[in-house]
């Protein structure tokens, strides 16, 4: 199956394939992937995300899923490649991993169907879909801040084309211990669904980024954490995890919390102690 990836070569942006552990540019010249300063593998106009769809997730929460699948909406200004440093903001505490499957829209597509939905599809990455809890109470309903902080949505390593989503493992490592283990296969809604769903509505473009779902057990990381989500056929997305240089603003906007919601959500969806979790200290 054919990859591509975007790197910094010579101060260019550049697309390249794979070939071996080396990157091979248009014009023949050749790179070390490990030495290679990788970009996101696409350049989106928007990325949308699903809120639930891993029944194992599901399970976690204890809920019930919808009839249909719910989303969010993460700015671009969230990018982030493979190998980049993922910023924990100074004065925040729960940054939770997810690892997920990204679908990458290859033709323009508007009022499809979900038979229709495979032909509109240029590939498949990798995407961790970082979430920053302690803004949920002030961004549950948008999730603006938790999902859309800079730095928390890196793609990659490359764009894999010709990859069938049935029946893939989709693994996360913290510090090389297997932290999520899940499958496409439990998924509810597949890639052709979700696509066909939001494009009922909103146009999707050449580039444009879904995020399928993640598995159960994203749980907060912190600076110094090397984080791999690894999907079977698409590779190994890796990033560390670093505090930002400068603290939360407390003279304008809402400020990090710890309520139950957000211990709750962070910690796996523990609602049995919503309201008698003894007060963190």
């Amino acid at each position: 199956m054919p990859e591509y990836r975007r790197i910094l070569l010579d101060g260019a942006a550049v697309q390249v394939t794979v070939d071996g552990d080396e990157l091979v540019a248009g014009d023949g010249r050749r790179v070390k992937a490990e030495e290679a300063q990788h970009l996101p593998p696409v350049v989106p106009s928007k990325v949308i995300a699903v809120h639930l769809n891993h029944r194992s997730r599901v399970d976690e929460f204890r809920i019930d899923l919808p009839d249909t699948p719910t989303y969010f909406h993460k700015p671009t200004s969230a990018l982030n490649s493979h190998h980049g440093a993922i910023v924990r903001p100074e004065g925040c505490k729960w940054l939770n991993y997810e690892g997920e499957v990204a679908i990458v829209i290859g033709k323009t597509a508007r009022n499809i169907s979900p038979a229709e939905a495979g032909d509109h599809i240029a590939g498949y990455t990798i995407a961790n879909d970082y979430g920053l809890h302690d803004f949920r109470d002030t961004d549950a309903g948008s999730m603006l801040r938790v999902k859309g902080s800079d730095t928390l949505c890196p793609l990659g390593p490359g764009l894999v084309t010709g990859w069938d989503f049935r029946g893939k493992s989709l693994r996360t490592y913290v510090n090389g211990q297997v932290v999520q283990d899940g499958s496409t296969d439990e998924m509810k809604w597949d890639m052709h669904y979700l696509v066909a769903d939001i494009a009922r509505t909103i146009t999707l473009y050449p580039g444009d980024v879904l995020l399928s779902g993640t598995p159960a057990n994203s749980r907060p990381v912190q600076p110094g954490d090397i984080v791999e989500v690894e999907v079977e056929g698409l590779g190994r997305l890796t990033n560390h995890i670093v505090t930002g240089p400068t603290p939360i603003r407390s003279d304008v906007g809402a400020q990090p919390t710890e309520s139950e919601e957000v211990l709750s959500t962070a910690l796996g969806g523990d609602w049995e102690f919503r309201g008698i979790r003894p007060p963190r200290r």
